[in-house]
């Protein structure tokens, strides 16, 4: 096979960027180990920058995310024993946030290029990487049982922190940053209505977050311990906690419900360098994780 770009990872990364180069006219082929299902099953972040929202619009997926998203003027900090405040982001730079879920983010990804025919193979394992330091790169990856060679100009690392491609880059050329918090995030997420705004709590008994996916998925957090159990944090227990640590108005309006996905996120800092090696371009968490707060 023979393409101008060879994409290793088919999330929100990959997929944007296979998406933006078919609209200038450039080939490419994404190569994604998991399954299509998986890949929109993953449930991540959901609150868009300014310039993401621009983004989108720009390449003709902004639609749906138009439509279904909500605009949010800021953020409201709530400290202890005291009033809420909005950071107003909008009044400031003009600029709103928005709630809008990767999941469907995703999903407009696919669909596009599945409307432009682009070239996704799913469940490509055992991906490697090959000269991306001379003038011939190529990758390979299995297939039903197959060998199956792409040459390429140029290959992009969208394969996340725990990918292939990072790891092609010789360990005495690449180095790397981090920055690990001694704490976690224990998070939820509901289909139950969200809480209207996003809120930041700073509480003693520990950091809170309330966020959104869309008008019926609520997602929120509490600060916890790294060596934190789910086992120890039925869904009752940590709702009691979450409202804990919220302004009683604010505790007192929140919906519960059962939650339909439970994880703890680590918290740290991590930055790859050089984000080029040869033909090889790293793009996403392959090259970059900032603590959920700084994503946007």
């Amino acid at each position: 096979m023979r393409t101008q770009v060879a994409i290793i990872g088919g999330g929100p990364a990959g997929l944007l960027l296979s998406h933006i180069l078919h609209r200038n006219g450039i080939d490419s082929i994404v190569l994604e180990r998991q399954t299509r299902a998986h890949v929109l099953e993953r449930i991540r972040a959901g609150v868009l920058e300014a310039g993401t929202i621009a983004l989108l619009r720009e390449v003709g997926l902004g639609t749906r995310m138009d439509r279904e998203g909500h605009l949010h003027d800021g953020s409201w900090i709530a400290w202890e024993g005291r009033p809420r405040f909005l950071i107003d982001t909008r009044k400031y730079t003009g600029k709103p946030m928005m709630a809008y879920g990767q999941t469907n983010i995703t999903e407009d990804l696919y669909a596009a290029r599945d409307a432009a025919g682009g070239n996704i193979v799913d469940e490509a394992g055992n991906v490697q990487l090959h000269e991306i330091n001379s003038a011939r790169p190529h990758v390979t990856y299995e297939k039903n049982g197959e060998t199956i060679r792409v040459d390429c100009d140029f290959v992009a690392g969208c394969d996340g922190y725990h990918g292939v491609s990072r790891a092609s880059i010789p360990a005495d050329v690449l180095k790397t940053y981090e920055k690990s918090y001694p704490f976690g995030w224990l998070g939820i997420m509901s289909e139950t209505p969200p809480y209207p705004d996003i809120c930041y709590c700073y509480h003693s008994r520990g950091f809170a977050l309330a966020s959104q996916r869309n008008p019926m998925l609520s997602r929120y957090y509490i600060q916890c311990d790294l060596d934190t159990k789910l086992d120890d944090w039925p869904d009752d227990r940590f709702w009691e906690e979450f409202k804990a640590r919220c302004p009683p108005d604010m505790a007192a309006s929140i919906v519960t419900g059962p939650s339909i996905e439970k994880s703890i996120a680590p918290l740290r800092s991590f930055v790859a360098a050089p984000m080029r090696y040869g033909a090889l371009f790293l793009a996403g968490d392959a090259a970059h994780i900032v603590p959920p707060t700084g994503v946007g």
